[in-house]
């Protein structure tokens, strides 16, 4: 039986560090659903679509990842996508208890889906989205911490070049 599962997340903007989890992930699913999730709150630096396409792009080379958008219960989303397993990434003890608590509530939720928990490679472990928005906005050098599409539209956006 195929395992499908789902890696959910706001990816603004993805990072190196979520392209290792999902090659990873690619290799020990049949399938994997990057799943971003749709939450104005955040206020993003990226769109919906341009988190979408910047995904769709580091992605393409893999076979067996697509890229969707959800919001509501990410349970209810893994539930339509025929998802068995959510994938996510645990970098630091911090992380831990919120990832701990939110898999405990899923399991509530949907005791049939499972939550599996990755460590990114080590030379990722400290990278976060909002470090590397931060760290870039006040030019520092995020060189080989997002792909080079991510740096692009960081470029274009953060400092209005192309």
């Amino acid at each position: 039986m195929p395992v499908n599962a789902l890696y959910p997340g706001t990816f603004d903007p993805p990072t190196n560090g979520h392209l290792d989890l999902i090659q990873r992930g690619a290799r020990l699913f049949d399938r994997l659903t990057v799943a971003i999730l749709v939450n104005p709150v955040k206020n993003p630096l990226f769109t919906v679509e341009e988190r979408v396409e910047m995904l769709e792009e580091a992605t393409r080379s893999v076979g067996n990842v697509s890229v969707a958008t959800f919001d509501g219960l990410m349970v209810e989303f893994a539930r339509q996508q025929g998802a068995s397993a959510v994938l996510r990434g645990i970098r630091a003890i911090s992380d831990y208890e919120h990832e701990f608590q939110t898999a405990l509530m899923n399991r509530r939720l949907a005791p049939e889906i499972e939550t599996v928990f990755l460590q990114p490679a080590g030379r990722y472990s400290f990278v976060s989205s909002r470090m590397v928005k931060e760290v870039f906005s006040f030019g520092g050098d995020i060189t080989g911490l997002v792909p080079p599409n991510v740096l692009t539209r960081l470029r274009a956006r953060i400092n209005g070049t192309p």
